[in-house]
């Protein structure tokens, strides 16, 4: 063998690797885009998610598996300590935060939250690109679109109630999954913003046929479901466990919350 043709061939191994380039290193800083992340990136690809995830609270991923990772608060001198080659964070992030990426020039990706499904869908895309893995992007975004495919179905007056009377509006996704399953979101009727509150006397006074209850869900103790006058209404007003979760995100928490959805809206039958 010639010497051109063995120093081809010891190169070769190099050649190959420098073909193929290393997936990138992945730092999350919104819990939200953990649990699309831990279902699109390999293992090996995620440094670190966000504290949330940790939180039994917060968290939009089982903790079992939230915990195979590093925790971040997010601080810039946390992420920036952790070296990735890529931050995904939501729509606002801490302005040091920033700086200390740019002056590093790593890649922030911010998302929106997303106030439809396609939103959703296209977020999930697009991150799983970024990451280097499209085609699970792709079998993800199938599974929410399967999951969340829109009803025929005469809509039952419903609100999802979250901690404090919080409620989500028009606009929002909560309202589209309410929407796909069945319902009217019957949160115009109160005159509420976006994200607003509800005073439970307003409630008791005004019911919708269902109510997705955050307090049922996770036994928080919340007055409205102790309130006597919101007892009496049982006849008319089914009340629904809804994890807060559930509310909080997009991604394949749809798949979840769309199952509840459903299930529940069977129970009212071809009407209202």
């Amino acid at each position: 063998m010639g010497a051109r043709a063995l120093l081809l061939l010891l190169a070769a191994p190099a050649l190959v690797c420098a073909a193929t380039p290393r997936e990138p290193r992945i730092v999350s800083i919104n819990p939200c885009l953990d649990a699309v992340l831990v279902r699109v990136a390999d293992p090996a690809q995620i440094a670190s998610i966000s504290a949330y995830s940790q939180d039994a609270r917060s968290s939009s991923i089982p903790l079992a598996l939230a915990r195979r990772y590093p925790a971040n608060a997010g601080t810039a001198e946390e992420v920036v300590a952790l070296r990735p080659d890529l931050v995904v964070a939501g729509g606002h992030v801490a302005p040091a935060t920033v700086a200390a990426l740019k002056r590093l020039r790593v890649p922030l990706a911010q998302f929106a939250v997303p106030t439809t499904v396609e939103e959703s869908v296209a977020q999930v895309r697009d991150l799983a690109a970024r990451v280097g893995h499209p085609a699970r992007g792709v079998a993800l975004a199938a599974r929410i679109e399967a999951a969340a495919r829109q009803v025929r179905l005469m809509p039952v007056p419903a609100l999802i109630f979250g901690a404090g009377g919080l409620v989500p509006g028009a606009g929002t996704l909560p309202d589209d999954l309410l929407t796909r399953a069945g319902f009217r979101n019957a949160s115009a009727g109160y005159g509420l913003a976006r994200w607003d509150v509800l005073p439970l006397e307003h409630l008791i006074a005004a019911p919708p046929r269902a109510l997705f209850s955050v307090a049922a869900a996770e036994g928080g103790g919340e007055r409205a479901e102790h309130h006597p006058a919101l007892r009496r209404l049982a006849p008319r007003l089914t009340t629904v466990p809804f994890p807060a979760r559930l509310m909080n995100c997009g991604g394949p928490t749809i798949v979840e919350a769309m199952a509840l959805l459903r299930t529940a809206r069977a129970r009212f039958g071809e009407g209202r």
